[in-house]
């Protein structure tokens, strides 16, 4: 899915159709992720991830009801318009500053402490989506790369099955970064809530190690995460498991976009080397 066919599921949303003609796109990866008005749309890649739309939905209401700082949804259900699931979300203020690992840290405390809610969370299978991405890629990638990921894949879900949590599962948001904190003028506020599991709270840790580690987050900003939330994840011998699986989920991930963008194969391949080659000393783009 692209920009331009995002666009047309977006004309045909009744509730934003006033809004449609100045909407900003604000990112486009498995949603394109629209501004209209005092809404946002968000625009799901295919009719696969309408389940993930609905129960995204339900996890709001769960964290508004909670009194969790958290985005709120402006239509209580999603939409399936042209073969793409669609959600409407209340637009927050215009941020006072970039959010940052304290942030994040602060806030994953909040939802880590709360209970499970009263419906199901899946578990943060983070390897659920390779084959699906690997699919949407189809003859960009090589073929041979592909087959790497598998094996990853399998391996290392193999290998998250036995491991043992140093802190008790439950909630997770699950894809813990500070580009999911928005900072308005009340405070830090969690966005893009499609990911949260019922798993291993280490999950939400290892996220952010592997940014440290990948994508040069600096050391002393690792540490100030570490600080507000009160354990560093490294410490536990099942990190390099969680960040082994994120890490072919990641490359997955990029994979999917290679079609027609050659910025999104390069950063594949450089990635798929890396992991192949064992050396964790390559920077990854973040993309």
């Amino acid at each position: 899915m692209d920009e331009a066919r995002a666009r047309e599921v977006l004309a045909a949303v009744d509730v934003v159709s006033g809004a449609v003609r100045g909407a900003r796109l604000l990112a486009l990866g498995e949603n394109a992720v629209f501004a209209a008005g005092d809404l946002v749309v968000k625009v799901g890649r295919d009719a696969e991830l309408l389940e993930r739309a609905r129960r995204e939905l339900r996890v709001a209401v769960w964290l508004a009801d909670a009194g969790v700082p958290a985005v709120r949804a402006a239509e209580p259900e999603a939409l399936l318009v042209e073969g793409h699931p669609v959600t409407v979300w209340h637009r927050l203020p215009d941020p006072v500053r970039p959010a940052g690992p304290r942030d994040l840290a602060g806030l994953l405390r909040i939802v880590h402490a709360l209970p499970p809610p009263g419906f199901e969370l899946p578990p943060r299978d983070l390897l659920d989506g390779v084959e699906r991405w690997l699919r949407l890629a189809g003859d960009a990638i090589d073929a041979v790369d592909a087959a790497f990921l598998r094996e990853r894949r399998d391996r290392f879900a193999a290998a998250a099955r036995e491991l043992t949590p140093r802190l008790p599962p439950g909630p997770v948001h699950g894809d813990a970064l500070p580009r999911n904190v928005h900072v308005g003028p009340d405070g830090p506020v969690l966005v893009d809530l499609e990911t949260f599991a019922y798993d291993l709270r280490e999950h939400d840790l290892v996220v952010m190690a592997l940014a440290r580690d990948r994508y040069g987050l600096p050391a002393e900003a690792y540490d100030s995460f570490t600080a507000a939330y009160g354990w560093d994840v490294r410490e536990w011998e099942g990190c390099q498991v969680l960040r082994g699986a994120r890490e072919t989920a990641s490359c997955a991930w990029v994979a999917q976009h290679a079609p027609g963008n050659p910025g999104a194969l390069a950063e594949f391949e450089r990635r798929v080397a890396s992991l192949r080659e064992g050396d964790e000393t390559v920077r990854w783009h973040s993309f």
